[in-house]
């Protein structure tokens, strides 16, 4: 495993929700990142890492490869891969993010 490859496992393993972005969750530089963010939001989490791929470049490129996904936002819970934006939206209106995230009422 290269360096910026442990680097993205040691960020994904040691926090329990991870979202590679552009930008901060203040201050999200696309709008895709923007969403991942709301979307966080609204499942009422309150209390999750970003990363900001746009501060490092080997990381946006190592991050394509550690999930083996060609686009940035990237959600992680628990360590696992979750998907971008448009996943986090489906699962989201589906609820099913919300019991990824532990967050669900049911």
């Amino acid at each position: 495993m290269s360096d910026v490859q442990q680097r993205i496992d040691d960020i994904v393993k040691n926090h329990r929700v991870v979202l590679f972005m552009k930008g901060t969750a203040q201050f999200p530089m696309c709008g895709f990142s923007g969403r991942a963010v709301q979307i966080l939001k609204a499942c009422g989490v309150s209390d999750f890492k970003t990363v900001n791929v746009l501060e490092d470049d080997a990381i946006r490129q190592g991050v394509k490869e550690y999930s083996n996904w060609p686009t940035i936002p990237q959600l992680y819970v628990n360590g696992e891969f979750i998907g971008g934006s448009d996943i986090m939206m489906e699962m989201y209106e589906a609820g099913e993010l919300q019991q990824v995230l532990g967050t669900s009422q049911a």
